[in-house]
């Protein structure tokens, strides 16, 4: 039996869990909610009802599982817990320092309506995190290192969108090359977050909008650009659609540890992606996680989830004995 998911906002990464889901024999895409008017969704799988988000509730018996597709600045930490009082739901909320308030929100919901949710689902945080988490455990004695880009981050761009005046914008996030060698090299440095990244941030504005509060209000942003040296130039429409289109993005997590019991022995672990298309690849993150919010769910869970809680072959079609003769 498939598993019925709908998607909730359909923006790049609601159309990029429409394509993963297409990867999926045992998925289907059985709805689409949008707060568009729904008869203006055209969507690329045929015959799946788009319907309006606020009507969510009428639906809270159709599907067996919601991928939350909004932003993280102000979508997510409202809908996911929202959404989980009626469905079991993942969601790809990125803003790391504010993790733990949203879990807690969302943990309250679920557990209220016996539910299952899972949070901050994608490359990082998610699959970056279970790399972090491993890397630790096995080198206890060591130091891990995350480096991003270069490539598009769809959260910090959706965030200096939200800026009045800005019409649209994309932001990359640019790893320091020398730092990145440095870690590489084996040297366990202590860096800020400076001395890591800088981001560039490329804006339409609106015209006579203020361009110089729009520059301090990106620069002085919390959690997002605050702590980073960061470039804004202002582009046209034209521009943007010609040079920046496209959706990269990327990255390393370093663990540099030593083993022995004098430390003797030193070892690197690395794990990198480079990724065409960020919104797709975190779609196809997201459609595993939902797999597995359905199988939790199904054991009787509920509540919130993170990545750290879910087991790996729960992420899988294949069954626990498929797993063990094709994969261990």
């Amino acid at each position: 039996m498939s598993i019925r998911l709908a998607i909730y906002g359909y923006g790049n990464i609601g159309r990029g869990v429409e394509a993963a889901v297409t990867k999926c024999p045992d998925i289907e895409l059985c709805g689409v909610f949008t707060r568009r008017a729904p008869e203006t969704v055209q969507l690329r799988t045929p015959g799946v009802p788009v319907y309006n988000a606020a009507d969510a509730e009428k639906y809270k018996d159709e599907f067996d599982v919601v991928i939350l597709c909004g932003g993280s600045a102000t979508d997510l930490p409202a809908q996911t817990p929202a959404m989980a009082k009626l469905f079991n739901v993942v969601d790809s909320f990125d803003t790391h320092a504010k993790i733990p308030q949203h879990f807690a929100a969302v943990d309250a919901a679920a557990k209220e309506s016996g539910k299952v949710a899972v949070i901050s689902v994608g490359w990082d945080p998610g699959m970056f995190s279970v790399s972090r988490l491993y890397a630790s455990s096995i080198l206890p004695k060591g130091q891990s290192y995350t480096f991003w880009g270069r490539g598009v981050s769809q959260g910090h761009s959706d965030a200096v969108r939200r800026i009045e005046g800005v019409l649209d914008a994309r932001q990359y996030t640019v790893p320091v090359p020398a730092a990145v060698e440095l870690v590489r090299s084996g040297a366990q440095p202590q860096f800020t977050t400076r001395q890591k990244h800088t981001r560039e941030v490329y804006v339409v504005a609106a015209e006579g909008a203020d361009r110089e509060r729009i520059i301090k209000e990106i620069k002085t942003m919390p959690n997002y650009f605050d702590e980073y040296d960061t470039t804004v130039t202002f582009i046209t429409a034209g521009e943007m659609k010609e040079k920046h289109s496209n959706l990269p993005h990327g990255g390393t997590v370093f663990h540099s540890g030593t083993s022995g019991i004098n430390d003797e022995h030193s070892h690197i672990i690395e794990y990198s992606l480079k990724l065409d298309s960020n919104p797709e690849f975190t779609a196809g993150v997201l459609v595993a996680y939902a797999r597995a919010a359905v199988k939790l769910a199904a054991e009787g869970h509920t509540g919130c989830k993170t990545v750290f809680d879910v087991a790996p072959g729960y992420l899988s079609p294949m069954t626990a004995e498929e797993l063990r003769a094709k994969m261990l």
